[in-house]
Order: structure tokens, then C-alpha cells, then sequence
């Protein structure tokens, strides 16, 4: 359903929970068991897999252990099909990250994160017990592909929007029912969202840049998914064309916004 999919679009990548939290910890901002607590919202369990001397750890003691090996901070990666957001290689690591679509990057020390989450039980959701390893894995050391600048990114997401939702309603995707109407009158109005989606240190620039994204990326969901008037396999094609830049943009934009506590100046965030 339309309405699941813009859901799900709100909902952010365990890896972003752990760069925001992490971060937030490495900035003196928060407690290892707070950003631990934090990262695991309603999960069962978090191990940490692969780590030099922290194999099988919890959080906790995984990110002390970064931090022994040199690591001042976490960046977030996001690639897609031909957009390695994020990363830097190697193939072994960008492989695995492009299956799972999310992963943690450490700053100043050649390791990253990716997390695979398992429900235990028959009906998952219902009884399950949702457990989750993140494996670690050797990166190449150096700043991550096409991540652009907050002030950037917030520059391009808003062009993205004005550009897409003219191209869109030419396509009557707004016409399409309830649920697109809904998603289109969010990202036009940018209403505050109630949940606190950054750990503390972050800047008021993020936070809006970030709610921002969330609410495209629930248009672009949506959108994909409507009827509407887009019926031939031209329209089709058009409505795609519209939405790629637009959600290609959200995603670099979400990635700025939580690498932004360690990769910009405080002045720049604001």
C-alpha cells in the first residue's frame, strides 16, 4: 500500500541511529550506554561482529573500541544502484552495503559498520525477537563519495522539490488519491515533525535539513506507488524521470545531515 511505503520512508536506517547517537558520544555529548540505549530503540540486541579485540560485543564496548583504533567520529552511507553515497571502498565493503543499502563509515580509522537485522519466531513482527549484527569490515581510508555540504544539500533538495512537484502535477499525480495529496501538502507546508530525529550537538540546520528529506522521501515513495493518470508506458517513464533526481537528492541530503557533526565547521551548520 501507498500509505506503508511513505511510512517506511519516515523510519530511519539503523545506521543513521548510529552515527547521530555515536557521534553525539564521541563529542562528549551523551553516555556510551544512553547512545547505546539510543541506537537500539526497539530492537532485541545489538552485536558488533569482526572488530579487532571487541569481537562480539555490545555497542557499548564497540564504540570504546573505535575509538581505540582512531576513530574521532562516524559518517553515514546510503548507496543505491549505481550511487555509492557514502562510501569509499573497498569492493568488499561497498558490496555488502549496496545489498543492505545502509552503513556506518568510522572518521580517521580504516573500519565501517553494516548492520543485518534477523527476526527470531515464526510470525516476526507479532512474537519475534528482532536481533542485529553489525559486521565489520576494513574501509579505504579518505572523505566519502558525492556527500555534499549541508548548505548544499539543502540548496538541492529544495530545487529538487519546486522542479518535481510541477513535473508531478502535470502528471496528475496529485490527483491520485488521499495519500499522494497528503504527501504533496507536507513537503509544500515543511511541518515540524514532534520526534527528535538528531542526537544532541546537532544543529538546528540539520534537524530541518534532515525533516525535510524524510518528507520527499515519503512524496517519492508514494508517488511511485499512485495510479493517477499515469496509465501509458510514456507517463510511466516521465513520472520516474521526475522522481529520480528528487529522491537521489533526498538520500545525499539525509547523509549530510547526519555526517555534518564531524565533517563541518559549527558555523557552516547553522
Amino acid at each position: 500500500m501507498p500509505q506503508t511505503e511513505a511510512h517506511e520512508a519516515y523510519e530511519e536506517p539503523r545506521s543513521a541511529r548510529l552515527v547521530a547517537w555515536g557521534n553525539a558520544w564521541f563529542a562528549g555529548l551523551t553516555s556510551p550506554d544512553d547512545a547505546a540505549e539510543a541506537v537500539r530503540g526497539s530492537d532485541e540486541t545489538h552485536l558488533v561482529r569482526g572488530l579487532p579485540g571487541a569481537d562480539g560485543v555490545g555497542l557499548t564496548l564497540a564504540l570504546g573500541r573505535l575509538r581505540t583504533l582512531g576513530a574521532t567520529g562516524l559518517r553515514l552511507a546510503l548507496p543505491a544502484a549505481g550511487h555509492p553515497l557514502g562510501l569509499t571502498g573497498p569492493a568488499e565493503f561497498n558490496a555488502r552495503a549496496l545489498e543492505t543499502g545502509e552503513a556506518v563509515v568510522a572518521v580517521d580509522a580504516p573500519w565501517g559498520l553494516v548492520p543485518e537485522a534477523l527476526w527470531h519466531g515464526a510470525d516476526h513482527e507479532d512474537d519475534g525477537v528482532l536481533a542485529v549484527t553489525w559486521h565489520a569490515l576494513p574501509v579505504v581510508p579518505g572523505f566519502p563519495a558525492d556527500v555534499p555540504a549541508l548548505r548544499d544539500a539543502e540548496r538541492e533538495l529544495l530545487e529538487g522539490m519546486r522542479e518535481a512537484t510541477e513535473s508531478l502535477v502535470r502528471l496528475d499525480v496529485a490527483g491520485a488519491g488521499p495519500a499522494v495529496q497528503t504527501a504533496l501538502a507536507r513537503m509544500r507546508t515543511r511541518a515540524e515533525e514532534a520526534e527528535e530525529l538528531l542526537a544532541p550537538g546537532y544543529s538546528a540546520r540539520a534537524v530541518r535539513v534532515l525533516q525535510s528529506a524524510r518528507r520527499v522521501a515519503a512524496l517519492v515513495a508514494v508517488a511511485a506507488l499512485s495510479e493517477g493518470a499515469a496509465v501509458s508506458a510514456g507517463e510511466m517513464a516521465a513520472r520516474a524521470d521526475a522522481l529520480r533526481p528528487l529522491e537521489r537528492a533526498a538520500r545525499r541530503a539525509r547523509v549530510a545531515a547526519y555526517n555534518s557533526l564531524v565533517d563541518e565547521p559549527a558555523a557552516d551548520r547553522r
